[in-house]
């Protein structure tokens, strides 16, 4: 079982690029294995609804992925606040079967989240988690890989999910 993190990435002309990172623990320094997909056409930004836009690209990128997941981490909130944010509605979405992990780099205000600080940075990172033990969630994304505020394999993610969008 694997962990999995996701990032997607936005273009002009409307397509979205969605990278994953596989990883077997979360002090990995580097990933097992890496994906990433262009999507032809995504939702627009919409205010409080974050979700559309970016669950169909992570679920179209989910498609690629045949070996068995054991946890996803994703770019944003699990909840915010009573309302369920990206993270929840993958959860929900995957029958509850996978915990997800949430790492925002803002605060949402209002939002319940555990805040780690990472490296020498002195500005926090907010975890949520479905299906996981918040605390847990915490911890794991505090002992992920690498000295800066943001893990080495999250920092991969995204340099991908942009690299692939060209």
């Amino acid at each position: 079982m694997m962990i999995t993190a996701f990032d997607v990435h936005y273009l002009e002309d409307g397509r979205a690029s969605a990278a994953a990172v596989v990883f077997a623990d979360f002090g990995d320094k580097v990933p097992a294995a890496e994906y990433h997909r262009v999507i032809d056409r995504s939702a627009p930004y919409v205010p409080g609804v974050f979700f559309k836009r970016e669950l169909p690209a992570i679920l179209a990128l989910l498609e690629q992925i045949t070996i068995p997941l054991a946890t996803l981490v994703v770019d944003g909130y699990v909840v915010l606040g009573s309302r369920p944010g990206l993270g929840k509605h993958l959860y929900e979405t995957l029958d509850s079967s996978i915990p997800v992990i949430g790492v925002a780099k803002s605060r949402f205000e209002g939002m319940p989240a555990h805040a780690i600080i990472r490296g020498a940075s002195r500005r926090p990172l907010f975890v949520t988690a479905a299906g996981i033990d918040a605390a847990q969630a915490a911890e794991n994304i505090r002992r992920m890989h690498g000295p800066h505020r943001i893990p080495t394999l999250l920092q991969r993610v995204d340099r991908l999910a942009r690299e692939s969008a060209g």
